[in-house]
């Protein structure tokens, strides 16, 4: 981009400009009456409207999104040749946002984890659509759409929810070991993220329920109830999610709520007649040209692919787990899930490998 056109498009996405500040910067119009008195043309007499999807705009990892965004004005009229458009992801409680795009007419700047990953789609007249390439799972969240016409300023939001499975985890030294840090780390390793709030939710809905009291993305400790009992919060509690709230993120330790979405290859099982150690895992899955699985590909592959295995192996943290999607005799409880052997020192396994497509 040239210079002037880059640091204007910078100037759009950050800092406040007095006194007309929202997001964007505008010039003063000066008068010609030579008393060096500014005035400034507030409004064209058209209302500018702004509509995105009501409904949220479902996605996966890995995949291509777009999010829709259209604009008019009320009574019609030709919308200037720059029109400025910027687009924002919000937190859940719309206190911070985080700049994705700004655009004027067809030159936009994308910004952070955004570069290279999105643009506009403007191929209907007054368009100003927001396309995300290779999504990733913390693209997850609400989004704004807000578009410029002179001092015109109008918005909407529109929800992206990426269809995924909230799974919780335990690091191998036990219950309640990790701070705010700690968790957002192991789920990483576990190619997760900690779950938000609303994707806990959902998973609760979906029929989680889950005694140990775990991280979320914004710092809260929660925990979701099905079917509530005197040590998860007493018997005249209703079903639903309980919370501690915030706690201190270096001080208190708990357990982790973790985040994972679709898979980009294929979770498979190798066997030995006489079972593998851990390193022997490993080893197995490199010469199938994988790697060994990590506990979120597992319920991935569990939740979206069906992967069902009465036989217990091996993963990438130490533990040996087995997915049943149909539940049967020898195989554990009569409910489909992830079943865990915990983190055993000894004993030998099959192995759960992931190899990308």
């Amino acid at each position: 981009l040239p210079l002037l056109l880059e640091a204007t498009l910078l100037r759009l996405a950050s800092g406040s400009h007095h006194p007309f500040y929202n997001g964007f910067y505008y010039n003063h119009l000066m008068n010609d009456k030579g008393n060096g008195q500014e005035e400034v043309d507030y409004f064209n007499g058209a209302k500018l409207v702004v509509e995105t999807s009501k409904d949220p705009v479902y996605s996966s990892n890995g995949a291509n999104v777009t999010l829709p965004c259209h604009y008019h004005y009320e009574p019609d009229m030709e919308a200037k040749p720059k029109i400025r458009i910027k687009w924002s992801k919000l937190r859940d409680d719309y206190t911070k946002e985080q700049d994705v795009l700004v655009a004027i007419g067809k030159t936009y700047m994308a910004f952070g984890d955004f570069q290279g990953r999105a643009h506009l789609r403007q191929v209907s007249r007054r368009e100003a659509s927001l396309v995300i390439s290779d999504v990733r799972l913390q693209d997850d969240g609400k989004y704004r759409c807000e578009v410029i016409d002179g001092l015109e300023d109008e918005s909407d939001v529109v929800d992206l929810q990426l269809q995924g499975i909230v799974f919780p985890y335990q690091p191998p030294r036990g219950q309640y070991k990790l701070n705010f840090h700690e968790a957002e780390q192991v789920c990483q390793e576990q190619g997760a993220i900690l779950a938000t709030f609303n994707q806990l939710f959902q998973a609760w809905s979906e029929g989680l329920d889950w005694c140990n009291a775990g991280w979320l993305a914004d710092g809260t400790v929660q925990y979701p109830i099905r079917l509530p009992r005197k040590p998860c919060g007493g018997l005249h509690l209703a079903p639903g999610i309980r919370s501690y709230g915030p706690r201190h993120r270096h001080l208190h330790r708990f357990d982790a709520f973790c985040f994972s979405s679709g898979l980009r290859g294929e979770v498979f099982y190798l066997d030995h007649p006489a079972g593998m150690t851990l390193e022997e895992a490993k080893q197995s899955c490199q010469d199938a040209g994988a790697e060994i699985a990590r506990v979120g590909q597992l319920y991935s592959a569990w939740k979206f692919l069906g992967l069902d295995r009465c036989n217990a192996g091996w993963l990438a943290d130490g533990s040996v787990r087995y997915p049943i999607t149909k539940p049967r005799a020898n195989c554990g409880p009569a409910e489909p899930g992830v079943r865990s052997f915990g983190f055993p020192s000894k004993g030998r396994f099959g192995v759960f490998c992931y190899k990308e497509r």
